[in-house]
């Protein structure tokens, strides 16, 4: 730990530590470093969504570069709470990008397209809804964290440990649909070899959230037990529980990205448009199988009004008659009134 000259009991000191600043330029470079690899496999693997983790690095490798400024400048909360409050926030641009990940996942490799009953996009859509809402709540605490009143910083705190367990319960509802997912791809298997490399891709998302809630859990003990607790005042605690864990997390989707089990334009969801298309296809194929039936149950009827016709027809026939059937009934009439001239006896 570094040692330094700080006033304590001075407002304007947000550090409860002495802060290296060495370690801070040296996190700084890892996650920088971690972030051009995230974009250039971005752009190889074409994988748009991306931008998402993306944005996690960026967030972290900006945080620790405000953090280098503000290790050797100890007064001053301007530099101190962006600082603080890229850092504590970046973990959940990565939460983000877990499950989207899945989400793809279970669009790509479940032949239904959906885990529970639930289309794949909606439960991705569902899941970074609530994220963003985690998100929110831990944002929403920053300024109130940095009042000068002691009641309304604790409040924040409050508000902000309040986020990251919503969180971490989004995390746990989030491995109940990864286990569904596991489980259908694992009856797949028994019955069809698949190609790419889902189940390493799924472990790391495991991993993924395992390590995020172990910065979470640091984090809740870290407020719950004040800012005068053991771990709110090592920064030993910081590096090991909260920045190394995100930057193993990097490293990890960097050996196992995404682009290397999601594979191919059938890996991402449709187009807003291509989906209308795909719907209005579906609609005219169904419109036309209706009136190919109908068409059907049409020249059965027209066959059986034929049928019926003609009997009736044959019918109506024999009731008036027409012109030539009327003469032959005229002809057998005058027939049979001249055998009987014929046959009668002489007087």
């Amino acid at each position: 730990m570094a040692v330094c000259k700080i006033d304590w009991d001075d407002d304007n000191v947000g550090w409860a530590y002495c802060p290296s600043v060495a370690a801070a330029i040296a996190f700084c470079i890892l996650y920088g470093i971690t972030m051009l690899v995230h974009i250039f496999q971005a752009y190889t693997f074409r994988k748009k969504f991306c931008w998402v983790i993306i944005m996690s690095c960026i967030w972290e490798t900006a945080g620790f570069a405000v953090r280098v400024y503000s290790t050797k400048q100890f007064r001053g909360l301007g530099h101190f709470i962006p600082q603080q409050l890229l850092i504590i926030l970046a973990p959940i641009w990565l939460n983000a990008f877990v499950y989207m990940v899945l989400g793809r996942m279970i669009y790509f490799y479940i032949p239904e397209k959906a885990v529970f009953g639930v289309s794949a996009r909606r439960l991705t859509l569902l899941f970074v809804a609530l994220d963003i809402i985690a998100f929110l709540v831990q944002g929403s605490s920053s300024s109130l964290m940095s009042s000068d009143d002691y009641e309304v910083v604790r409040i924040g705190i409050n508000i902000y440990m309040g986020g990251l367990g919503l969180q971490e319960f989004f995390i746990l509802l989030f491995f109940v649909l990864a286990g569904r997912f596991q489980y259908k791809m694992t009856q797949r298997e028994r019955v069809e070899r698949i190609a790419y490399p889902w189940r390493r891709l799924l472990y790391a998302l495991y991993a993924g959230l395992v390590l995020i809630t172990i910065r979470i859990i640091f984090r809740l003990a870290e407020y719950s037990g004040g800012i005068h607790s053991a771990l709110a005042t090592s920064e030993a605690a910081f590096y090991v529980l909260e920045a190394a864990p995100m930057f193993i997390s990097f490293i990890m989707f960097n050996v196992i990205h995404p682009g290397i089990a999601l594979v191919g334009p059938e890996s991402e969801f449709p187009k807003k448009k291509k989906k209308k298309e795909e719907k209005k296809s579906k609609d005219n194929a169904s419109d036309n199988d209706e009136g190919g039936k109908d068409r059907k149950k049409k020249d059965k009827k027209g066959k059986k009004g034929k049928k019926g016709s003609r009997r009736d027809t044959g019918l109506l026939d024999l009731e008036s008659g027409t012109e030539h059937e009327n003469e032959g009934f005229q002809m057998v009439d005058r027939g049979d009134q001249a055998d009987a001239v014929y046959m009668r006896p002489y007087p």
